[in-house]
């Protein structure tokens, strides 16, 4: 889980917002939260790495590489348990299993995926 956090927040700092994973639980210097520790997703983007900039998209492919192939799995298995981002991924065309990343910042979800 510790790789998979790395690489959300590598995400995270290519976008330049910090990173929160509901996995991770409450964040340092964070407003305190209700008891569940969730965190409420407004909207959802979807993000093709391809249409990153270079130096943006060579930091995820890294980070990527540094991932272990089951937290790729259990996030892929969480975005399939949630119905929005399903629909999200559909409308352009992608399903779960393109997704190498993700960051929650703001109440904003962006899925970062990764096509041919």
């Amino acid at each position: 889980m510790r790789n998979l956090t790395a690489f959300v927040t590598v995400a995270a700092l290519v976008l330049g917002t910090p990173a929160l994973v509901q996995a991770q639980g409450t964040q340092p210097n964070a407003p305190p939260q209700s008891s569940d520790q969730s965190t409420v997703i407004r909207s959802i983007q979807v993000v093709d790495i391809k249409d990153l900039k270079p130096e943006m998209r060579s930091k995820i492919e890294d980070a990527m590489a540094k991932t272990k192939e089951d937290d790729i799995q259990s996030l892929r298995k969480s975005i399939d348990a949630t119905p929005q981002a399903v629909s999200a991924l559909k409308a352009k065309g992608l399903t779960s299993s393109q997704v190498v990343a993700i960051n929650i910042a703001d109440g904003v979800l962006t899925m970062f995926a990764k096509t041919a």
